[in-house]
């Protein structure tokens, strides 16, 4: 199954991604229903991601401000299943897939043996790496539009 998806992200140019930092993280609305980030690059572009759960929003927030406490049980889950085969969070890749912001996620084996998940949501890509303390990086093309 996992030939299947990395056929269908052949045409991502990895060349064309930009390590971002966070620099704005927070909510639209009042009930704290909608989050977004904001992304800088090293020379000053900026990228905003919205229309997603404030409540990942929060944990971006809370592991920024360096809460390493409180991990929601889908971070906890992945976690836990990365320590048992051996792997640790290497960075994320941001791209959009259509008007949707999506990432891949990259993981290094401690035995040689790396893995990928793609096309994952990704405010939840951004809260691991924020976790973690990992880099992220953004597609090139996101910054002209």
């Amino acid at each position: 199954m996992q030939k299947a998806f990395s056929r269908a992200f052949e045409k991502i140019d990895r060349n064309m991604f930009v390590e971002v930092k966070i620099t704005n993280v927070g909510v639209l609305d009042e009930s704290g229903t909608e989050g977004f980030i904001e992304f800088t690059a090293q020379d000053g572009r900026k990228v905003v991601m919205g229309s997603f759960s404030g409540e990942v929003s929060y944990h971006i927030i809370r592991f920024m401000q360096g809460d390493r406490k409180s991990l929601p049980t889908v971070y906890n889950l992945i976690e836990e299943l990365a320590n048992s085969e051996g792997l640790e969070l290497e960075k994320v890749e941001i791209y959009a897939r259509g008007s949707v912001f999506r990432a891949n996620i990259y993981f290094i084996g401690r035995n040689g043996k790396n893995l990928i998940l793609e096309n994952y949501r990704a405010s939840d890509a951004v809260a691991l790496a924020t976790f973690y303390n990992m880099p992220i990086f953004m597609d090139e093309s996101l910054f002209s539009q």
